[in-house]
């Protein structure tokens, strides 16, 4: 095997000289040696302070033999499910099995075990007792504490005391992984490491928990888990206190009680200095698949399809103030901005220029939101994100610095560079932060030189009690873009259009909101091929929103949290899908029905003739 990378093996160990490795890496996902894949990301930082560091890459579950591969390490098992939690991947928004994984070898379906965190965990500490296991990645992130399952329809505990690990890291874990690291090898027990930021860590000893006026109790499991209005409530109230404590300069720690436990959340880790993202994106990746995908998997299929969607794009940012609800962002990296200098982003767009493979186009610069290059305002680092005041969504906060000019001047260096015929910007584009620019040189350059054809954007909603519900920008607004994107193509003599995207049965909407949405569509000309289903994954607002039936931000004069509608079960959910869709043939009766449940058989004619 290729020993630029890490080892996978017993060979690749004794082609290093290495007798033991210092940390095993389990991961859901194949191994690629990219940092955009956090086994090989986490993997390179250890290793380039010292730590020997093996990978086993999507284990075959069926036996423990499968996690002794690379021996005992001296220290710990570090696991993840991957990139996405593993229901999120095993299963569809209508809760059936996924027929491809991309992020497996040849995309297959079925390497990656459900729940994958407790499954990983249970074969470890089957094949060797007592070695510490620390569990981290987007699904330990957002399953940190009780959480809503919506494959099991109820309330889970945290996947920590689930899991039976010794440990849980959450949000971006380069900080914490090294303090954790350092610590273990000072002779410090894995489950005595309880000051480290961005970890959880439990307790059965009441007298163990930390006191304080910065600690805050969460309502208990027992409550939050309660199938009835007063559980629910307690749910609501336990997100909110999350959600207001998830900033590592303001944050408290905070203590959920799970029967005789206790789980305890550090605060988060702080966000790296541009020089340490600089750093971590540099680490000496080979940007590749490990070799040993490159034999055909049983479907016929060679390497990893998610290389390509990485390959050739540059991550610029990390964090996002956007915090819509229906996205986990907040919960896992935060509201606050991380950027990389312009230096090394053009340090690493110049090297993939040289690539044999390189065709001459970069494919994104960006991350959750590519045009957001800076904090939301001056205030945040110092004080942190506001916890009862959102930066963006139907009512921006006055105190929103809008400024374009560090993004353009990046794209600008970017083009200049010799071989790269074009860069796209694929990831999120913010048409409300857009707007509000009075400077429209970003727009221009957008318009000119990053798209081709068209633009994909996210409205999600016609109706703006649902944007509200979703944090997003008022109907208007995106009307308002609209305008100035047509405007800019003209001025630049080009034709490129929309793509907006929209989400049905999102938690707020019912029928009426669906056919709201489809006579504006009809009034535009344009009814997107695509819908996305409302997903109610763990950790994020409009989860809550959908397991609760309630608005966590709106109460009623009792002091209770305001009730919502919410479509349940996958006809209704199907039903206003095939509103938005009206257009299609296949869906004329289900529209009919839709309309009918809705009471405006008066828009037949409207949204059914052809």
């Amino acid at each position: 095997m290729d020993n630029n990378f890490l080892p996978v093996c017993r060979q690749d160990m004794t082609n290093r000289g290495w007798e033991e490795c210092d940390f095993v890496f389990v991961s859901g996902d194949a191994y690629v040696d990219h940092p955009s894949f956090a086994a090989a990301l986490l993997g390179r930082l250890l290793e380039s302070h010292g730590y020997k560091v093996g990978i086993i890459a999507q284990p075959d579950c069926s036996t423990a033999q499968s996690f002794t591969v690379l021996g005992r390490p001296k220290y710990a098992f570090l696991v993840s499910a991957g990139a996405m939690d593993s229901m999120v991947s095993n299963y569809t928004a209508n809760n059936k099995p996924r027929s491809s994984d991309a992020y497996a070898h040849g995309g297959e379906a079925g390497h990656r075990p459900d729940r994958a965190l407790i499954t990983y965990t249970a074969k470890i500490k089957e094949a060797y007792e007592g070695i510490p296991v620390i569990v981290g990645g987007i699904e330990a992130s957002l399953r940190r504490t009780a959480h809503y399952d919506y494959w099991s329809n109820k309330v889970r505990r945290s996947v920590l005391l689930d899991s039976k690990a010794d440990l849980l890291m959450y949000g971006m874990g380069e900080h914490s992984i090294i303090e954790i690291a350092d610590q273990l090898a000072a002779g410090i027990e894995a489950r005595q490491i309880r000051n480290v930021r961005g970890t959880c860590w439990w307790t059965g000893k009441a007298a163990e928990v930390p006191e304080g006026k910065d600690i805050i109790y969460l309502p208990k499991f027992e409550e939050v888990s309660a199938n009835t209005p007063e559980g629910k409530q307690l749910f609501a109230k336990s997100f909110v206190l999350q959600e207001q404590n998830t900033d590592s300069i303001n944050a408290c720690t905070l203590v959920e009680q799970s029967e005789t436990r206790f789980v305890i959340q550090n605060p988060p880790s702080l966000p790296l200095t541009t020089q340490e993202f600089d750093a971590v994106m540099e680490l000496p990746y080979t940007r590749r698949w490990h070799p040993q995908y490159d034999k055909p998997a049983a479907n016929g299929k060679t390497g990893v399809p998610a290389l390509a969607e990485v390959l050739f794009s540059l991550t610029s940012v990390r964090g996002c103030f956007g915090a819509c609800s229906f996205c986990a962002i907040t919960f896992h990296q935060g509201r606050r901005i991380q950027t990389r200098s312009h230096e090394s982003l053009v340090k690493e767009a110049t090297e993939l220029s040289k690539r044999p493979d390189f065709k001459g186009y970069i494919h994104d610069v960006g991350g959750p939101t590519a045009n957001f290059r800076q904090p939301s305002c001056k205030k945040q680092l110092t004080a942190g994100v506001c916890k009862n005041r959102q930066c963006l969504g139907t009512d921006p906060c006055p105190n929103l610095i809008v400024d374009h000019s560090d993004y353009v001047s990046l794209l600008k260096k970017l083009r200049s560079i010799p071989g790269i015929k074009k860069i796209f910007i694929r990831s999120g584009i913010r048409f409300d932060y857009l707007v509000m620019d009075k400077d429209k040189t970003f727009l221009e350059d957008l318009v000119k030189h990053h798209i081709s054809g068209q633009l994909k954007v996210a409205p999600e909603n016609v109706s703006d009690k649902i944007l509200s519900l979703m944090r997003k920008s008022t109907h208007k607004v995106y009307e308002d873009f609209s305008r100035e994107y047509e405007a800019m193509n003209k001025k630049c003599n080009m034709k490129q259009f929309l793509v907006p995207y929209y989400i049905a049965a999102h938690p707020g909407a019912g029928l009426n909101e669906a056919i709201e949405t489809a006579l504006y569509l009809k009034k535009t000309g344009f009814v997107p091929d695509q819908i996305q289903d409302f997903y109610p994954t763990p950790g994020s607002l409009s989860t809550c929103q959908y397991y609760t039936g309630l608005d966590p931000y709106q109460t009623t004069p009792d002091g209770s949290f305001k009730e919502i509608y919410v479509a349940r079960g996958a006809h209704e959910r199907r039903l206003q899908r095939c509103l938005i869709q009206f257009n299609k043939s296949e869906n004329r009766s289900l529209v009919k029905e839709a309309l009918q449940k809705a009471g405006r058989q008066d828009l037949m004619n409207k949204l059914l003739k052809k």
